[in-house]
């Protein structure tokens, strides 16, 4: 039986929208991501080093599948580096923002969806003063709950959504080259859903959900990736002049304060 993945294609045009960009910028109804669109569109400087640190993993041509897709920052990234992307995202007004901004991109696909250990549904739970922290994760929401940065946060909304595979996206669109994943504190669930190993992969960690990067690391060594680096926050650069072990990377995530909030952990495999 086929999967049913809700996918939209696009057809192609280089670069993106950017009278979308600003309609979106404009409209009270997208007020809760006007600051990721500021942030992230129109930021020549940050597009440049995002560009810069991504073509270490995509090379034009490379299919990318990009876990947690929020407003397309890093499907802009991919696609001026030449890859192909695979969007996966839930959020109703995220979507929407995709849609606009890289309408007429045939080499985007967006599929309306969680992205988890299997297919069916599950419960999300929505920040609508800001998306960029919804989560499919009821361990996540807990974990911030009073924590110190985290105090302001409110998931005040549900949603019943599609959940998919990395699995199934493979078995749909072909093996990606290489997986953003960003899904607030469900990536470890998400690692969950692969079972083959592949060139490259990134997953989003916190301090207030250690163990959840921790499993991840496990669930990485697993699937035979074996040199690991980590980029904090938005810098765009690697921590590691070398990459290193697991068990390094491991005591390095355990080690940081809880001030440090977030980063990425980068997996390559041998």
């Amino acid at each position: 039986m086929p999967r049913r993945l809700f996918s939209v294609m696009y057809s192609r045009e280089m670069g993106l929208n950017r009278d979308a960009v600003e309609s979106l910028r404009a409209d009270p109804g997208a007020s809760s991501i006007h600051r990721s669109l500021d942030y992230y569109y129109n930021n020549a400087a940050h597009d440049a080093a995002m560009d810069s640190f991504y073509a270490e993993f995509v090379r034009s041509g490379d299919l990318v599948f990009d876990i947690g897709a929020h407003v397309g920052d890093r499907i802009g990234s991919f696609r001026r580096l030449g890859g192909r992307v695979v969007a996966v995202e839930p959020q109703p007004l995220c979507i929407r923002a995709i849609r606009d901004i890289y309408a007429g991109d045939e080499d985007v696909t967006l599929v309306e969806a969680v992205c988890g250990a299997s297919e069916g549904s599950v419960r999300f739970y929505v920040n609508s003063t800001n998306p960029t922290v919804s989560t499919a994760s009821p361990d996540f929401v807990k974990a911030a709950d009073g924590a110190p940065g985290w105090r302001d946060e409110v998931w005040d909304d549900e949603l019943e959504v599609t959940s998919t595979t990395l699995d199934a996206l493979i078995e749909t669109y072909g093996a990606p080259a290489f997986v953003k994943i960003d899904v607030e504190g469900f990536e470890d669930s998400v690692l969950a859903g692969l079972s083959r190993t592949l060139p490259a992969l990134s997953f989003e960690f916190t301090t207030i959900e250690r163990a959840s990067a921790l499993r991840c690391l496990d669930q990485a060594k697993s699937l035979d990736f074996s040199s690991f680096n980590v980029s904090m926050g938005e810098t765009m650069r690697m921590e590691f002049e070398q990459w290193v072990s697991v068990e390094q990377m491991a005591a390095y995530v355990q080690a940081l304060p809880h001030e440090a909030n977030a980063g990425d952990i980068y997996c390559l495999s041998s």
